[in-house]
C-alpha cells in the first residue's frame, strides 16, 4: 500500500450521526487514524439508522470505515478527563454538537487549545457558534430550507421535496474536511498554530447556491422550483421515451444544440438565430422541451442513449442503487469498494474520492464494533489493566 498523504495525523471524533462523522471518514480515507469517542450503551446513533443486518446499520458500515471505537461516558468527569488527555495527542478535533455542549462538559476551544496549542478544531453545528440562532437545534433538512435549495426541489406549484439525501450534513462534512487541510497546511507548512473551523450546515448548502443570491440583489428575481429542468439553461431536462423510461438529456451547450437539433430531424431550429446562444433558448425553453419530447416519445429508451452517444451529446439513465450496482464504469473506476463488516457480511459502498494519482488513498479495516478499541487507545494514554477495569466498572468506558 502506498504512503498516505494523512498518515501520522491524529484525529478525535466526537460527533454522531452524519456531518461531523463524514468529516472525519473523509480524513480517514487518506490515511489518518481516526479514534471515534461513543456513548456506553448504544453509541453512536447511527449505527440503529435506516437498513440494519443483525442490529446494525449498514450505512454505519460505510460511514464508519477505518475508524476506532472508543466508549467513553462524556457526562461524568472522569470521561471529560479522558478525553482531554486523548486531545492533548491529537492534532484535529471534531465535534457536531449543539454550540455550547462542549464548554459545559469543560471541552472548550479555550481548554483545549491551552492544553494542545497545535490542536485544530473542527466544530459543525446547524447555525454556527454565533449569531442570534446558534442555540437552535439544526438538522440538514432545516440547513437546506435555510440555504434555499428545498425552495426549488419540486414540481412548480407543489410543495417542496427532499433530496431522499442528507445532503446538508455531507456536503457540511466535505466543507469540514476542507478546512481541517486548509488548517494542518497553515500549521504545519507555515509554523501556524491550531485553529477553530466553525461549519454551518446551512453555510455549507448556501455555498453551493450559484447565482441565487446574486441575481436577487441585481433583479430582484427569486428562482422558482422547475421539477427536471434547469432555468435560465436549455435545454436541460429528463424527458420521457417510448417505452416510459426517463432520459436525462444535457443539450445546453451551442454545438450540442445544433448536432441534436439536426440528428432530431428539426433544421429548422438549428438554423434559427435566435436560438444559436442560451439565452436565446431559454426563452424559448418550453418550446425546445417539447420538441426533444416528442421526438424521443416515438423511440425506446436504448435507442435515444444509442443515439446521442453517435452525435455526442450528453445523456444518461436515471440510476438507481441496483443500475449502479451493475455498472461497468463504476467498477472500472473503483468506485465500488467491497468491505467485510465485523458481522462477516459483505458491504458495498462508495470508493474513495477524489482520486489522486500517487497517494489515492484506503480503506484500511472494516467499522469497528461499539468500544472495540477502547482498551488499546487507553493504554496508549499509559492507563493500565487495573485502571481500565475501575473506569470500567464505574461505567467511564465501556
Amino acid at each position: 500500500m502506498p504512503r498516505q498523504i494523512l498518515e501520522g495525523i491524529r484525529v478525535l471524533e466526537l460527533g454522531q450521526l452524519i456531518a461531523g462523522p463524514f468529516a472525519a471518514k473523509t480524513l480517514a480515507d487518506f490515511g489518518a487514524q481516526v479514534i471515534k469517542v461513543e456513548p456506553p450503551g448504544q453509541g453512536d446513533p447511527l449505527r440503529k439508522w435506516r437498513l440494519l443486518h443483525e442490529g446494525t446499520s449498514v450505512w454505519w458500515e460505510a460511514q464508519s470505515r477505518s475508524k476506532e471505537s472508543v466508549c467513553i461516558d462524556l457526562r461524568q468527569p472522569d470521561g471529560q478527563d479522558l478525553v482531554r488527555r486523548l486531545a492533548q495527542q491529537a492534532d484535529v478535533l471534531v465535534e457536531n454538537f449543539r454550540p455550547g455542549t462542549m464548554e459545559n462538559w469543560g471541552l472548550s476551544w479555550e481548554a483545549l487549545h491551552e492544553l494542545n496549542p497545535r490542536l485544530i478544531m473542527l466544530r459543525v453545528s446547524g447555525y454556527g457558534q454565533t449569531g442570534p440562532r446558534r442555540d437552535e437545534p439544526g438538522f440538514a433538512a432545516i440547513g437546506e430550507a435555510m440555504a434555499g435549495l428545498r425552495y426549488l426541489t419540486g414540481e412548480p406549484g407543489r410543495p417542496p421535496v427532499r433530496a431522499g439525501l442528507s445532503l446538508g450534513d455531507t456536503i457540511a462534512g466535505l466543507h469540514g474536511a476542507l478546512g481541517v487541510l486548509l488548517a494542518l497546511y497553515e500549521r504545519d507548512a507555515r509554523g501556524g498554530q491550531g485553529q477553530v473551523i466553525d461549519t454551518a450546515l446551512y453555510e455549507s448548502v448556501f455555498n453551493l447556491s450559484e447565482s441565487l443570491l446574486p441575481e436577487y440583489s441585481v433583479f430582484g428575481a427569486v428562482r422558482e422550483p422547475a421539477g427536471g429542468a434547469l432555468p435560465g439553461i436549455a435545454p436541460s431536462n429528463v424527458y420521457r421515451c417510448g417505452d416510459g423510461e426517463y432520459i436525462l438529456i444535457a443539450a445546453n451547450g451551442d454545438g450540442i444544440f445544433t448536432r441534436l437539433m439536426r440528428r432530431m430531424g428539426r433544421d429548422d431550429l438549428a438554423d434559427d438565430p435566435g436560438l444559436a446562444r442560451n439565452d436565446g433558448r431559454a426563452a424559448r425553453a418550453a418550446e425546445l422541451d417539447e420538441a426533444i419530447g416528442a421526438w424521443t416519445g416515438r423511440l425506446d429508451s436504448a435507442a435515444v442513449l444509442d443515439i446521442l452517444r453517435e452525435t455526442d451529446v450528453p445523456a444518461g439513465r436515471i440510476y438507481t442503487a441496483r443500475d449502479i450496482a451493475t455498472d461497468p464504469h463504476y467498477r472500472a473506476r473503483d468506485m465500488i469498494a467491497r468491505v467485510t463488516a465485523a458481522s462477516g457480511i459483505e458491504v458495498d459502498m462508495p470508493g474513495i474520492v477524489p482520486r489522486l494519482s500517487d497517494h489515492p488513498g484506503a480503506i484500511r479495516r472494516r467499522a469497528p464494533t461499539l468500544g472495540e478499541h477502547t482498551d488499546e487507545v487507553l493504554r496508549g494514554m499509559g492507563l493500565d489493566d487495573g485502571q481500565i477495569a475501575e473506569l470500567r466498572r464505574r461505567g467511564v468506558v465501556a
